[in-house]
């Protein structure tokens, strides 16, 4: 099923030839795999928001710094240097103060934490000037989840996809199981993500929402293909 914002037909007016794609979303709603393969399709750079979250609370914690210590935490990021790049395949790639981290984006830990860090103020501030300065060249599909409404309130097209969350749970536990984490159940998925759901959209600053010109699709009974397909059709 689709549905469409009432800001759509002003939106529309704005989607001819876009060089910036916001696509925002909660935990699991597609936006990653739906934004890199929009991204390829259109000749675009790619830009997962998320996963620069993901590597900057594996940094925290490799540097042994709690996600509860916000004066550690600002220090840490006012400094750090990230870059994501996309691979061959399509995946996103990112390095920390030089090093590649992508592999550890995944660990327990770090889903564990992610949403907790991902709210304060100082990181927020610090990954939204490396993202600015990304979208700055154009020509980009960036996915996450304040994305349309803070990183790039001017981007030409913008995209909230949203599934139930009986869906998104599913999806989440059927990757944990491809990556070999078979004690996971649905029901702990469940619980994890009505947390991070809570966090989201419950915080202060860039609550988790659609932007008032967003188009928002519900992803649940469509492919990954025709997904990708709706959204060029408004590219075009």
């Amino acid at each position: 099923m689709e549905r469409t914002s009432a800001g759509e037909e002003g939106a529309e007016e704005r989607h001819g030839n876009p060089r910036t794609v916001a696509i925002d979303g909660p935990v699991a709603s597609g936006k990653s795999a739906v934004g890199s393969l929009l991204a390829r399709r259109l000749g675009f750079r790619f830009l997962d928001t998320g996963a620069m979250y993901r590597a900057f609370t594996w940094l925290l914690l490799e540097r042994g710094i709690a996600p509860q210590d916000e004066e550690a935490i600002g220090g840490l990021a006012q400094g750090v240097s990230m870059t994501v790049s996309t691979t061959a395949d399509e995946q996103s790639q990112v390095h920390v103060d030089g090093v590649e981290v992508t592999a550890f984006l995944v660990r327990p830990e770090v889903e564990a934490n992610v949403s907790d860090v991902s709210r304060l103020s100082v990181v927020r501030e610090a990954m939204v000037r490396i993202q600015r300065e990304e979208a700055q060249l154009g020509e980009i599909v960036v996915v996450g989840r304040d994305i349309g409404t803070v990183v790039l309130p001017d981007a030409d097209l913008k995209v909230y996809l949203d599934a139930p969350r009986l869906e998104r749970a599913r999806r989440r536990w059927e990757q944990a199981r491809f990556r070999g984490e078979t004690t996971l159940s649905i029901a702990s998925v469940m619980q994890e993500l009505e947390r991070r759901d809570a966090i989201d959209s419950g915080r202060e600053l860039s609550p988790l929402r659609p932007a008032a010109d967003a188009l928002i699709l519900q992803t649940d009974g469509l492919s990954l293909e025709q997904v990708v397909e709706r959204i060029l059709a408004l590219a075009r």
